[in-house]
């Protein structure tokens, strides 16, 4: 497999580009940084306390916690819903690593659904067989900036009296039928780690919920437990979320929105110039759900497994940033050997590690970019 033609890339797109969100933002982040210093109040307070609260009213719950990371909210989540060792939670195996790591540091059980070719989602349709006894929570994953079908994953875990928890660090800001990811089940958790839509300049997270108590219960967890400072009604951990970073998020969520809409119409653009583009193999792009509101962390097409790495090597000495989202699905990873999860056995999940590649997607990706992406795909020949 090889181009068309062997040049030197006219053009670098990377996969991402923070300087150019950062730039026109560098002198109110130079002062919101300032104002901590200024009132030396590092970890938690009222920086944080603003940043909840603004975070709450945006994504339609009653609560927002503030925590250390995307992969603590997780835990805390689990903590906070009981789950421990010997239980189980039901999940996908095709999302980040910490989706299933949150389970297993917890001495739970990971049980994995295969997903829904489209949407890389989980599949709400094998959810139901995969219940047992020992079955504690439903975490499904909103991939790329899309919601899984929480009405039917909702409907099966209220069948089941069993709580959902959204792993939402991907989609911020997005929707199934109206209601924004975070929203809809027991509990939400996000990512602010800087690459993601809404990116802080370091690690940080947050949990959302409309469930006062276990909105109280969270925000003990995430200080070793304690219902004041030396005195434990359990065991938590330090997850604390630093002024610095809510103070930067601060700044950067008025422009969410604004973000996601030139990261939607980035992905049409994509997706019109790919439809028209003369390809000499199969790709796939995005497949969008009726009734959901996208915004585009990602954006991922597929094409024939036996394409996919040589077109990354073709797009990479072009000067376009690819990169697959996951390679290696969940199950099959070496740590998790011990559930006896056979290759072949969660064959869409396995198929779509095959299959997929991620094309450069930020809100200030321009037309000229776009279009020699396109033009780097079309001078691809197997």
């Amino acid at each position: 497999m090889s181009s068309k033609t062997a040049t030197t890339p006219t053009m670098q797109v990377p996969l991402f580009d923070l300087r150019q969100q950062h730039e026109p933002l560098r002198e109110e982040l130079r002062a919101a940084v300032e104002r901590v210093f200024d009132a030396q109040q590092f970890v938690l307070g009222p920086e944080v306390q603003a940043l909840e609260a603004e975070l709450a009213r945006y994504c339609q719950t009653q609560h927002a916690i503030g925590c250390g990371s995307g992969s603590d909210a997780l835990l805390l989540a689990l903590m906070a819903l009981d789950v421990k060792a010997g239980d189980e939670v039901i999940t996908t195996p095709h999302t980040f690593f910490a989706t299933a790591g949150a389970v297993a540091r917890l001495g739970a059980t990971p049980v994995f659904v295969d997903i829904e070719p489209r949407t890389y989602d989980i599949n709400p349709a094998l959810i139901e067989a995969a219940i047992t006894e020992r079955t504690r929570a439903i975490l499904p994953v909103h991939l790329y900036g899309q919601c899984a079908e929480m009405d039917a994953i909702n409907e099966i875990a209220a069948r089941q009296n069993l709580p959902v928890i959204e792993d939402a660090a991907q989609a911020i800001g997005a929707e199934d039928r109206g209601r924004r990811a975070g929203s809809m089940g027991r509990i939400g958790c996000f990512s602010f780690y800087p690459s993601k839509n809404l990116g802080a300049v370091g690690e940080a997270g947050l949990l959302t919920t409309n469930d006062d108590a276990l909105a109280e219960r969270l925000r003990a967890l995430r200080i070793h437990g304690g219902a004041t400072e030396y005195l434990h009604r359990e065991v938590g951990f330090n997850s604390r979320l630093d002024a610095l970073q809510a103070a930067v998020l601060r700044v950067k969520l008025p422009h969410l929105d604004d973000w996601a809409q030139a990261r939607r119409a980035k992905a049409e653009t994509y997706t019109r110039l790919l439809t028209s583009a003369r390809l000499s193999f199969p790709l796939a792009p995005p497949y969008l759900r009726a009734n959901t509101h996208h915004v585009f962390h990602l954006y991922v097409v597929r094409v024939p497994a036996e394409v996919r790495d040589p077109l990354m090597a073709h797009l990479r000495a072009h000067g376009v940033g690819t990169k697959v989202y996951y390679p290696v699905p969940l199950h099959l990873q070496e740590c998790f050997h011990y559930l006896d999860c056979k290759e072949g056995g969660l064959p869409e999940a396995e198929r779509a590690a095959r299959e997929t590649l991620a094309l450069p997607m930020y809100p200030e990706l321009t037309l000229q970019q776009q279009q020699y992406v396109v033009d780097v795909l079309s001078r691809f020949e197997p």
